[in-house]
């Protein structure tokens, strides 16, 4: 039997559903199978797909050569982030740090993650946040992800946007990371929407960011809230 311990913290945000385009749904189920140890537990023709991601619902919804790009992150335990690294470098690419590493190291965050494509160019990190203090006794398996953690929101004007999720949600900028005109980070270390200028590269990547719809049901401080950006 698994057991997770999850460290017990107030006001946290949690994404429950994460919406994002693709393309290709059935190059998406292929990849998410073979390289996430995923499957969709919902299809809606060839219109829709979900998977359970930990505690979060990951939809992908059909778009017609719109080539969409995003980032998200998806938290494995402090325990797990070894193993987890080992099984990802036995399944896809990942995306070099610098010459010497694929492992990024965010001494700020006290977190530490490693990134690749997913089929539709997606950004995807897997990453562990030690002041979460999140344990698994079982071995690394697909049943291991706890939540998608970050999604990239990509904006014109971004203290404009961070200033709406504060004053509409109760959503703060994070307080590991110092808010820019160019990127800033809202929420928590159990959810973060990380908030970039047009054209600013997602790192560790020389991809510009661009905005494409997404929607998304998180909770924080007890309320359940929606966005479609």
């Amino acid at each position: 039997m698994q057991i997770i311990i999850l460290a017990i913290q107030h006001n946290i945000m949690n994404i429950i559903e994460l919406e994002l385009l693709s393309d290709n749904l059935a190059a998406t189920e292929v990849f998410y199978r073979r390289v996430f140890g995923l499957e969709p537990y919902f299809k809606e023709g060839n219109g829709l797909m979900c998977f359970k991601i930990g505690g979060t619902e990951l939809i992908f919804k059909k778009s017609d050569n719109v080539k969409p790009v995003y980032h998200f992150a998806i938290d494995v335990p402090n325990n797990r982030f070894e193993d987890a690294y080992a099984y990802f470098r036995s399944k896809t690419a990942l995306i070099g740090i610098t010459e010497t590493t694929d492992v990024a190291d965010f001494v700020n965050w006290n977190a530490k993650s490693f990134y690749f494509y997913d089929n539709n160019g997606n950004i995807a990190e897997i990453i562990t946040r030690y002041s979460n203090k999140e344990f698994d006794n079982a071995p690394f398996s697909p049943a291991s992800y706890l939540t998608i953690s970050e999604i990239g929101l990509v904006t014109p004007n971004v203290p404009d946007l961070a200033q709406t999720l504060y004053k509409e949600y109760g959503i703060p900028v994070y307080k590991n990371q110092p808010a820019t005109d160019a990127f800033t980070v809202c929420g928590d270390d159990r959810g973060l929407f990380i908030i970039a200028a047009n054209g600013r590269e997602w790192y560790p990547t020389k991809i510009k960011a661009q905005h494409f719809p997404t929607r998304i049901l998180y909770l924080t401080q007890g309320d359940l809230n929606h966005i479609i950006v």
